[in-house]
């Protein structure tokens, strides 16, 4: 029999979007539309998972109905309104921190966008993790990698591990590419930091047993339904665009 596709699911702000902000709206799904998509997920028999908890599906060693559940950077708004809701439905979801920015705001695209996002602070973070939820790395201050020297490679992402782990006390296995810009060269320096898998923007839905370091997800904006949430997380839609 062969293994269904596993759609990553991506987030950025769980949130209603910010009165005046005219660009990037899609990176917020306010409160409500995420509430009905996590339901929807519930209803038709699938287990929201963090990327750990999906590992034995994305290696190909189970089968089953999941849907992993993934927020980039690490916004406060993702404890204060993601929590609660996957909580409720009995979920689990990995949050990518940028170690650098916490208690602080999104200074790598504030200017672009026109908004200074509140990031988690250290107990927001450590809240997170405590109520069954992942801390996922993101870099140190989300560079684009490629155009990294090899040093400050290393630094941002075995430095992003060794920060996130002293604050949580608990392992950090899983990496997101900032931007999704990754190549050979942050490929081999994601795999020797130890981690486990890691994601990119590349559209799609992950294949059983394929490359772990290169996972493709199913990005979710804010004007998405739920027939178009459902219509690209649930159908062969995400992976004939890729």
């Amino acid at each position: 029999m062969r293994a269904m596709p596993v759609p990553i699911l991506m987030y950025h702000n769980i949130a209603p979007v910010p009165r005046g902000l005219k660009r990037w709206r899609s990176l917020y799904v306010h409160p409500r539309s995420f509430a009905r998509q996590m339901a929807l997920l519930q209803r038709l028999g699938y287990a929201g998972l963090s990327m750990s908890a999906a590992m034995p599906y994305l290696r190909g060693e189970r089968q089953g109905r999941v849907a992993v559940i993934t927020l980039d950077d690490g916004y406060a708004d993702n404890l204060d309104n993601a929590l609660p809701i996957l909580q409720r439905h009995g979920f689990s979801a990995t949050c990518y921190a940028v170690s650098g920015a916490l208690g602080r705001h999104n200074d790598w695209d504030d200017a672009k966008l026109g908004v200074r996002k509140p990031m988690m602070d250290a107990a927001q973070l450590r809240a997170w993790h405590a109520g069954g939820m992942e801390v996922g790395a993101h870099t140190r201050t989300h560079p684009r990698l490629s155009q990294c020297g090899d040093a400050q490679l290393r630094d941002e992402i075995a430095g992003n591990k060794d920060e996130l782990e002293d604050l949580l006390g608990a392992p950090v296995t899983q990496f997101c590419y900032p931007y999704g810009d990754h190549d050979e060269r942050v490929v081999d320096a994601t795999r020797e930091a130890g981690f486990a898998a890691a994601t990119t923007v590349q559209r799609g839905r992950a294949r059983p047993g394929g490359d772990l370091w290169r996972l493709p997800r199913v990005a979710v904006a804010r004007s998405h339904m739920l027939p178009q949430f459902a219509w690209r997380a649930f159908t062969d839609y995400e992976d004939r665009h890729a």
